[in-house]
């Protein structure tokens, strides 16, 4: 009866399995075995400087302190290209996001996008059209009212919610004048 031999262990365990929507630090935009896309603008900037400050450090001193071995600052030299593109991109990546909108200043942006669609909306309708609960569409056009920033309608036993037109007067009366 023949014996069947059998590895104990898998030979492919050594390999980590690509995940899906994970590139496993490889891939145009793999930096030294990071993903670059992950990772935040600030950390970006870190890491590029983690990379082009040790070796521009050490090349440097392999010119002044040990000038006959020159050639060492072209062998590891090339890492400086990757890592200044990643600190540019991660300096890019701050200057255009500086800081992230709070999320009611979301909520609100939401709403006033909803209202210059729509021209005028009831809290119900402002429910519909965005994220927010009825609840929260009243207060949040109450307190645009209330401040000036909204004008507000009584028609047919309801409140409605619109944006000021130019000269103080109401989104409607400026629709009307369209027509």
């Amino acid at each position: 009866m023949p014996v069947e031999k059998r590895p104990d262990r898998d030979l492919d365990h050594r390999r980590e399995r690509p995940r899906p929507g994970r590139r496993n630090g490889y891939g145009p935009d793999a930096f030294f075995g990071l993903d670059v896309e992950e990772m935040s603008p600030k950390a970006q900037v870190m890491a590029g400087l983690a990379v082009s400050i040790p070796v521009a450090v050490a090349g440097a001193a392999v010119l002044i302190f040990i000038p006959y071995l020159w050639w060492l600052v072209f062998v590891f030299g090339w890492t400086i290209f990757p890592a200044f593109g990643l600190l540019v991109r991660g300096i890019a990546g701050l200057s255009d996001n500086p800081k992230e909108l709070p999320a009611a200043n979301g909520k609100e942006r939401e709403l006033l996008e909803a209202l210059s669609e729509h021209g005028e909306l009831t809290p119900a309708r402002a429910a519909m059209e965005t994220s927010l609960t009825v609840t929260e569409a009243d207060k949040m056009l109450k307190e645009l009212a209330e401040g000036g920033h909204l004008e507000v309608r009584a028609r047919g036993g309801g409140l409605f919610y619109g944006l000021w037109g130019p000269g103080g007067e109401g989104v409607e009366r400026e629709l009307e004048g369209r027509g």
